[in-house]
């Protein structure tokens, strides 16, 4: 991989949408995700309503890079090289003395030392994106409910989580108006959405004037990413796109072979039938990267078209695009945002300030005080001192698998398309594909110690 990482030299540019293209206004976002899954639960599946009741103080415990043991309801952060830094049994912190007699300073039983390891399975989940983070609190206080209540063990919650997503956010529950989360965005998108800034909608058009295809892919369905688009970029946005791929099922978009996942055409936002390969720019469903490819080759005339894919997963976005597909890739990475100075930027425009009635709960971009820097933390997590600091498995992966990483598509918007971002494999840097700056944390680079 070269040092240095320009749009210019990209013929493909593609972008996820939800958190990348669409920012969300996170407390309210955050909010109306937990109600979807708890109102759920509570109302269908019969668990405690203490679960309806949400305080700001409580949205400390979401942060990005957790993984839930789905057997024993522990939480756990994980350090580069596998071991656990810190751990909760739902919300209560595991104190140092039982941290380390229950995971010591050996590997985590599910970890593999891939950093492409698995972010779902039947025994774990990772939260790595902001439509996640939300569950993480949610299902912190089941397990607070359930030990309280009857110190179940193995627990047996996750069924319904499942359940609860099936209700809220099928295919069909857009057009339905089924469950909290569609029919509240629907009545008052404006609470929830951020439009898209004039430099960012200048620098979609500059990048198509220049010749370059411009791709949406996203796993919304075509239904709710008109809603988004239009609310965003303005009813006329798809002419910026010569491709757009709803319902994408990322990863597996970019994991799977042509003939287990192939494109499909929409009707009325129905899927209709299968595709034997892609054979003209439009609005598909579904899909696979490989059939994608060869149509971008017959658009461009190129043999090895160059792709760069901005997204904000790790695993549905970059590290899929990046292992399974070889394309450049941009991390949207709002904790960037959260770092300066210990004051984030604020990501709420002015005239959305006090709009909103309720206490102010803590953006998800910011440092929680339970689990500490997204980036780094201490071996023991106890005092933080520098010769004891080490990278934490999330940070690891933004520097193996991201071309570069930005709090924001409107950080880069206003650059020359031509400007030479220096790339994470700048000297295999932890921090050189960091634009604008680093985050503060890890400006002392060369006192971390790497496992």
């Amino acid at each position: 991989m070269a040092q240095h990482f320009s749009l210019a030299a990209c013929d493909v540019v593609g972008f996820d949408l939800d958190h990348t293209l669409c920012r969300y206004n996170l407390p309210e976002s955050a909010r109306l995700i937990y109600n979807s899954f708890a109102q759920f639960l509570v109302k269908e599946k019969g668990y405690d309503k203490e679960l309806l009741t949400v305080t700001p103080e409580d949205w400390d415990f979401c942060c990005k890079g957790l993984a839930l043991d789905l057997e024993d309801g522990n939480f756990i952060k994980l350090a580069d090289n596998g071991t656990v830094l810190r751990a909760s049994h739902g919300t209560k912190m595991l104190a140092p003395e039982v941290l380390a007699a229950e995971y010591g300073r050996k590997e985590w039983k599910h970890f593999t030392p891939d950093s492409g390891m698995a972010c779902r399975s039947g025994k774990y989940y990772f939260y790595d994106n902001y439509f996640d983070l939300p569950g993480a609190l949610l299902c912190a206080r089941v397990v607070d409910s359930l030990t309280k209540n009857n110190g179940q063990k193995p627990f047996d919650f996750w069924k319904d989580i499942v359940a609860g997503i099936q209700h809220n956010y099928k295919m069909s529950a857009f057009k339905e108006n089924c469950g909290i989360y569609f029919p509240e965005i629907k009545r008052d998108p404006g609470r929830y959405l951020h439009t898209c800034p004039e430099s960012v909608k200048k620098w979609l058009r500059q990048l198509k004037n220049a010749g370059k295809i411009l791709m949406l892919i996203t796993s919304s369905h075509s239904d709710y990413c008109r809603l988004l688009c239009e609310y965003i970029l303005g009813n006329d946005f798809e002419y910026l796109f010569d491709i757009v791929i709803t319902n994408a099922l990322k990863p597996g978009f970019f994991s799977h072979l042509p003939s287990q996942r192939p494109f499909r055409t929409l009707e009325n936002d129905e899927e209709q039938e299968a595709l034997p390969s892609l054979d003209k720019p439009g609005w598909y469903s579904q899909g696979n990267a490989v059939h994608l490819y060869e149509l971008l080759k017959k658009m461009t005339g190129k043999p090895e078209p160059k792709v760069v894919y901005f997204g904000d997963s790790m695993h549905s976005d970059i590290f899929p695009a990046c292992h399974y597909s070889n394309w450049e890739t941009v991390l949207i990475l709002e904790e960037l945002r959260g770092d300066r100075d210990g004051k984030p930027e604020d990501s709420e425009p002015l005239e959305k300030k006090g709009k909103y009635e309720g206490p102010k709960a803590k953006p998800l971009n910011r440092l929680s005080k339970k689990w500490g820097s997204f980036f780094i933390d201490s071996v023991s997590g106890l005092e933080n001192t520098e010769d004891s600091l080490v990278y934490t498995w999330s940070c690891k992966r933004i520097s193996a698998y991201s071309t570069i990483a930005i709090p924001s598509i409107e950080a880069i918007a206003e650059l020359p398309l031509d400007y030479k971002f220096t790339s994470f494999s700048s000297n295999n840097s932890k921090t050189a594909g960091y634009y604008p700056n680093p985050p503060l944390v890890l400006s002392n680079d060369g006192k971390l110690t790497t496992k």
